[in-house]
């Protein structure tokens, strides 16, 4: 099961992509092969999603401003610069979508990488750095019955006493990857991770919250968790849309399966429900009530169905309708 799921009757391809403040015709955007590796160490990304809303005609991108925001903490935290402003590169991704004509779900990427030939794997702080921003159409599985079966990994989270596990860096998601191929090993499909403690963190590239005895609970920041807007998004919604507390507190690996629903949260994953740890089921091994209505409400605020949280979704500036 893919994190970004695709079919072969694709809807549109890029024409462009943002490099370095210009539109680049896509087959342009090249670099020397031996410009990739050590420069790989310190990049750091961002992952936004936009989706069509095909009665507006308008193209509606989710928490654009607070993802920006974050890739500017993630270049603070790796040490490097950008010759950009925040604001500069938000305007690039809408410029972006503008000028691919984009009409489908799209996955938007702005990521920062060293520039040239670096042969040093520290990469020094300061290092003259590229801005990229790539998009990718996906198709999202949101409102539809599904679930997937976990294990807890063996593989403990990162955490802050090795490398700052809060922003997007790609060099984190090798700990990710060999909890995937750890779970794939071993007849699942996803990990669960916990830190060095014994503790439930996240899952891989998405955070983890479960409904208990009618609340939700997940894991505080403090826990060596991605800083997620969709997490942010969650917490603030299941109050609003449940009418039940939120709670964020270390939580035991025994507590996962007594919980009453599990999920996965993500930009990649939107809400995703776990439907089984470690060969017991939850929910009843199916999606679960309480899931499936944030599921619902989150799919119709990025969709702009509903007015609900208007100031989470921008609008591409040459899809907009003419009042």
């Amino acid at each position: 099961m893919s994190i970004f799921p695709v079919s072969s009757d694709v809807p549109f391809k890029p024409r462009f992509l943002w490099r370095n403040g210009h539109l680049v015709p896509w087959n342009e955007a090249t670099v020397h092969v031996s410009s990739i590796g050590h420069a790989s160490i310190s990049s750091v990304f961002e992952g936004i999603k936009a989706y069509w809303n095909a009665d507006d005609e308008q193209l509606y991108v989710f928490r654009l401003e607070e993802h920006i925001d974050r890739l500017m903490e993630s270049i603070r935290l790796v040490r490097l610069t950008t010759r950009y402003t925040r604001d500069e590169i938000l305007q690039g991704v809408l410029d972006l979508l503008s000028a691919n004509e984009t009409r489908a779900d799209v996955y938007i990427r702005p990521w920062i990488y060293a520039t040239a030939h670096v042969r040093e794997m520290m990469v020094p702080a300061g290092t003259d750095c590229d801005v990229v921003i790539d998009t990718w159409w996906f198709q999202s599985r949101m409102l539809e019955e599904r679930g997937v079966r976990t294990i807890v990994s063996s593989w403990s989270r990162i955490d802050e006493s090795s490398m700052p596990p809060r922003i997007k860096a790609f060099s984190n998601y090798h700990n990710s990857r060999l909890g995937v191929l750890e779970a794939r090993s071993r007849g699942s499909e996803w990990p669960i991770f916990l830190d060095r403690r014994g503790k439930v963190t996240e899952g891989p590239a998405s955070c983890i919250a479960m409904i208990r005895r009618g609340m939700l609970i997940t894991p505080p920041l403090s826990s060596g968790i991605l800083d997620s807007i969709t997490r942010r998004t969650v917490l603030t919604l299941a109050p609003e849309i449940l009418g039940i507390p939120v709670v964020e507190r270390e939580i035991d690996r025994t507590e996962l399966y007594l919980a009453d629903e599990l999920f996965y949260m993500g930009t990649g994953w939107e809400i995703l429900p776990i439907i089984e740890v470690d060969d017991l089921q939850i929910a009843g091994g199916a999606m679960g009530p309480m899931t499936r209505r944030l599921d619902r409400a989150y799919h119709d605020i990025v969709r702009g169905l509903t007015h609900a949280h208007d100031e989470w979704r921008s609008i591409t500036p040459r899809l907009r309708v003419s009042a």
